[in-house]
């Protein structure tokens, strides 16, 4: 038996923030980021739309990028006091994900962290409050998905969080919102909803319900992402889309390990953050030829390439067709080819790569990719990044 998760409402199209009025409660509390949603206004008609409904409106503003397990908790004691039936969070994935983490902790005070890291082990959530998500960025398509990844920065890792409850009620995918979006977010964003629907297409638990949603998605970042980079409205509302397609495709496939890998890289090297979208169009055209040595995996990217109608003969020229698509839009998009290019220290790179292929292997992501990995052969994966190398394993 599979299961296939949405939630109950997606509205989309220009201008449907506003269904935040038709929302029914008596408080709300709104959670944001940094306050691009405040500079462009987002903010203030997200409020009075809420206080249109009838709801007293608190704001928990600030999550950082790459929300902190401290974030979550101290938002978690916010709501705790102020007992919110709805929570809304708006902005790119970190508030989302963070808020998405707070609620778990405002229903079930006595939770840790811990208890919440093993995938699909939440509490039954909806007892004090319902969740609505407002993207403000085209990638992380966590208004639909059952993930948030929180970051414990005293361990430099990123937890993956799992689990069908923390799929949103309500998903507002207005596209006016990524309007003013700058162009490398955009481009970063782009990647990781293009890395969502390949890996959910070749994903282990890929079926009838997640493949028309990946392949649409795939297709339509073919076709829009360069325009939308390159600032043509209509090519980032059709980019607004996708994402929340392939979003919806993943959050039921689920991944494979390019986002494994991605996770615990991310704030693992002292020459910097590696920003998640970046790292997963990196890493992306490496695991696809390290999958395709899976013959299943293979036919699969290679009616991948065939539906966006990339030209090879055989199998694997199919394969290898889609690969340079993908480093074509890199090169078009200013992303390095290799974890050396990006910058990471070749002694700190072999001295923490061991550690890091660990982690790795044991993410959540790791367990429904099509090709079995272990810590040696990530640790050879990773290498491969860095210095540009052929995958011949």
């Amino acid at each position: 038996m599979a299961r296939f998760t949405l939630p109950r409402d997606i509205y989309h199209g220009k201008g449907c923030l506003e269904e935040l009025k038709n929302l029914k409660g008596k408080k709300a509390i709104l959670v944001v980021g940094g306050g691009s949603m405040k500079r462009q206004g987002f903010l203030d008609k997200a409020v009075n739309y809420l206080k249109e409904a009838g709801m007293e409106v608190q704001l928990f503003e600030g999550v950082e990028p790459d929300p902190s397990v401290e974030t979550v908790m101290k938002g978690a004691k916010v709501m705790q006091e102020f007992q919110p039936d709805w929570i809304v969070a708006m902005g790119g994935g970190s508030p989302i994900d963070a808020a998405k983490a707070m609620w778990a902790f405002y229903e079930y005070p006595d939770t840790t962290f811990e208890d919440l890291i093993t995938p699909f082990s939440f509490p039954e959530l909806r007892q004090k409050a319902k969740f609505a998500a407002i993207p403000s960025t085209s990638g992380t398509a966590t208004e639909v998905t059952a993930f948030s990844v929180i970051t414990d920065y005293s361990k430099g890792i990123k937890y993956p969080l799992a689990d069908f409850n923390i799929t949103p009620d309500v998903a507002i995918v207005d596209s006016e919102l990524v309007e003013g979006l700058p162009a490398k977010q955009v481009a970063y964003t782009g990647m990781d909803a293009l890395t969502h629907a390949i890996e959910a297409y070749v994903s282990t638990l890929n079926c009838a319900f997640t493949d028309p949603l990946a392949i649409q998605a795939i297709e339509m970042v073919f076709d829009y992402l360069p325009a939308s980079y390159n600032g043509n409205m209509e090519a980032r509302a059709q980019m607004h889309n996708a994402q929340c397609l392939a979003g919806m495709a993943f959050s039921n496939a689920l991944l494979g390990i390019v986002h494994s890998m991605a996770h615990k890289t991310g704030a693992a090297f002292s020459t910097g953050h590696i920003t998640h979208g970046l790292a997963n169009a990196m890493y992306l055209p490496y695991v696809i030829k390290y999958n395709a040595k899976d013959p299943v995996a293979a036919k699969r990217y290679a009616e991948i390439a065939r539906k966006v109608g990339l030209a090879g003969a055989s199998e694997q020229s199919l394969i290898n067709s889609l690969c340079e698509k993908i480093n074509e839009f890199n090169v078009k998009l200013n992303i390095p080819a290799t974890l050396k290019d990006f910058g990471i220290k070749e002694d700190e790179f072999k001295e923490k790569i061991a550690t890091i292929s660990e982690n790795a292997v044991g993410d959540a992501c790791t367990g429904s990719n099509p090709r079995a990995i272990d810590p040696a052969a990530m640790e050879k994966l990773f290498t491969c990044i860095y210095y540009g190398t052929e995958v011949d394993f």
